[in-house]
């Protein structure tokens, strides 16, 4: 069914409003070419944005895909980025338009319109420098998302001292949800998650070697975790900063409305 269609109906009153919306916003995507289709209404459909998974693509693609969705809505998040994608993206757009994550795991290009602001607060926390990359994915979702992100990096249990050292970070920000990266054995989340009162959302990073190799001990570590947690896929950023941040923007909305 057309908009056109959609109308006529709204007219002889063969569609509520309730119905019209819905219908309308499955019908929203822009088509690239042959080769993609962005779904620019799933932010107001599911509270998820769309991304640019880059892993995979062309570069040429990811460029293409990337201007249609920053004219349909003035920002577009590119995750995974390989070199080949980041010398594309830095050709075609000019750099003070292009943000880069810390370790360039991600990218957000946009045409000056500024990122949302919920009121949402996430903080990411990695057990390892090695696991900075999908931390950082995690992140900037989580940003373009409109929540404040706090950053803790490298205190893992080996050293435990480092994290009770970056807890009155914690404390102070008071978070709504926390997402906590870590490789090797995945420990860190549950620990985490016995020292603070809001959600966790466990990460485990395809980070170590041996019997640990390819995030699958921390994985299973963590599904195993005496404290509560949420347990995402092994290496997705994405899916951890997108739970994290639906969590804290319907906590900061409950605050909106009760005027906390």
């Amino acid at each position: 069914m057309d908009l056109k269609s959609i109308l006529n109906k709204i007219k002889v009153n063969e569609m509520d409003l309730d119905a019209a919306e819905a219908q309308i916003r499955s019908m929203g995507y822009v088509p690239v070419s042959d080769i993609a289709k962005i779904d620019i209404f799933r932010k107001h459909r599911t509270g998820i944005m769309e991304a640019i998974l880059a892993e995979g693509k062309d570069p040429g693609d990811v460029v293409e895909i990337a201007k249609a969705q920053i004219s349909a809505t003035g920002r577009v998040l590119i995750t995974r980025l390989g070199d080949d994608h980041r010398q594309s993206l830095e050709s075609h757009f000019r750099s003070e338009f292009i943000e880069w994550s810390l370790h360039r795991s991600a990218a957000v290009v946009h045409d000056g319109t500024p990122a949302p602001s919920t009121g949402g607060i996430v903080a990411i926390i990695t057990a390892g420098t090695a696991d900075i990359d999908v931390a950082e994915e995690a992140r900037m979702v989580a940003h373009e998302m409109g929540c404040e992100t706090i950053a803790i990096y490298d205190v893992g249990v080996a050293g435990f001292h480092r994290l009770v050292g970056e807890m009155q970070k914690i404390q102070e920000k008071k978070p709504d949800s926390i997402i906590v990266a870590a490789g090797r054995e995945g420990t860190l989340p549950t620990v985490v998650s016995s020292l603070v009162d809001v959600p966790v959302i466990g990460l485990p990073v395809s980070t170590g070697y041996g019997a640990g190799a390819k995030g699958e001990a921390a994985l299973l570590s963590m599904l195993q975790s005496c404290s509560v947690i949420s347990v995402v896929n092994i290496d997705a950023g994405f899916v951890a900063g997108s739970f994290a941040a639906r969590i804290a923007n319907t906590v900061a909305e409950a605050r909106k409305c009760n005027n906390l």
